[in-house]
């Protein structure tokens, strides 16, 4: 059975690939409309639009306050999509997220009461503040597509994309996402601080009344839909790598494990994800194909969260990112 026909057996709709030189100009529809709510932000915006089109999951790294919550709001606005925000707290249950059934008293019979999992983008908030029995019922939905409840499996819908924040500074009460876990996100995404005038902004913003708890009233329009959507992901998984392009992929990821600042280097699940998301840089470029600067676009935070670093080397201030940055300046181009 084709890929097309698994999709079709299992209820979800196959849209046919737009040109690629719609994918550019849709992306920039969408994150023109999201700035409209959102003062600043370009890169984390567009590593999220990347993720969407790539059909991948993003984890979001900052303190609290910085439009975190308002750009996945924001963007479900703009794609016309639901959106659910769960609370991830030590006492959450999986129950709390999947749904669970319920006895019908008048039926004499048990329903099934769905969680905020089935929905179109849900954002999980300080995912490391739940535990690991927890986590585990939001892992099966990111890698398998579907819940299991009672034993039965139910499938998410088709946009399904997981939008989940840490904050990097706060760590009582945590439990930190191990790296089975950290590995189904296809892109970690810093949240910095706005610059004086990005944070001016916004103040000027709120002056002339923007109110963040109501979007529906700030002027966002739907610029996509879900077939639409559909379709500009088939666009990205139409972007042709050169062999000499995979080749680049896997000794960029390889790369990773042969360093010796690190304890733990990414694995092939990482190829396959540095593979997607510079596809759907690509696309995003307004070309059909790829090129190393798609891959070193995205090196950084696809690979970011997949390596784990000698202590020593934390002690000495190393980050993760700038191992990343060594490996991808190291690593022999393709002519």
């Amino acid at each position: 059975m084709t890929a097309p026909e698994a999709a079709a057996a299992d209820g979800v709709s196959q849209a046919p690939p737009v040109p690629v030189g719609q994918v550019r100009e849709a992306a920039a529809r969408v994150l023109a409309e999201v700035s409209r709510a959102v003062v600043g932000q370009a890169a984390t915006l567009e590593g999220m639009m990347v993720a969407l089109l790539a059909e991948g999951h993003v984890l979001l790294e900052g303190v609290p306050g910085t439009a975190k919550t308002l750009m996945v709001k924001a963007l479900a606005l703009t794609l016309g999509v639901e959106c659910k925000r769960v609370q991830f707290t030590p006492d959450l249950m999986p129950s709390d997220i999947v749904g669970t059934n319920v006895f019908d008293m008048q039926a004499n019979s048990f329903r099934l009461r769905r969680g905020p999992i089935f929905t179109d983008l849900l954002l999980a908030d300080e995912v490391n503040r739940a535990p690991a029995k927890t986590q585990s019922a939001l892992l099966e939905a990111m890698e398998e597509r579907q819940c299991t409840i009672d034993g039965v499996g139910y499938p998410v819908p088709e946009v399904f994309t997981v939008f989940a924040t840490q904050n990097p500074i706060e760590f009582e009460g945590t439990y930190p996402l191990p790296e089975a876990q950290l590995d189904r996100f296809l892109l970690k995404l810093r949240v910095d601080y706005p610059s004086p005038e990005e944070e001016e902004g916004i103040l000027a913003a709120y002056d002339r009344g923007f109110d963040a708890h109501r979007l529906d009233r700030s002027g966002i329009r739907r610029v996509l839909g879900r077939e639409e959507l559909s379709g500009l992901r088939a666009a990205v998984r139409s972007v042709h790598a050169e062999g000499a392009l995979l080749g680049y992929v896997r000794r960029v990821v390889a790369g990773t494990r042969e360093s010796p600042d690190v304890v733990l280097g990414a694995g092939p699940r990482a190829s396959v994800c540095l593979l997607l998301a510079a596809k759907a840089a690509a696309a995003m470029a307004g070309r059909d194909f790829l090129t190393p600067d798609d891959v070193k676009r995205v090196g950084t935070a696809v690979l970011r969260h997949r390596v784990l670093l000698q202590p020593e080397m934390e002690l000495e201030g190393t980050t993760s990112d700038d191992v990343v940055q060594a490996v991808l300046d190291r690593t022999e181009v393709p002519r």
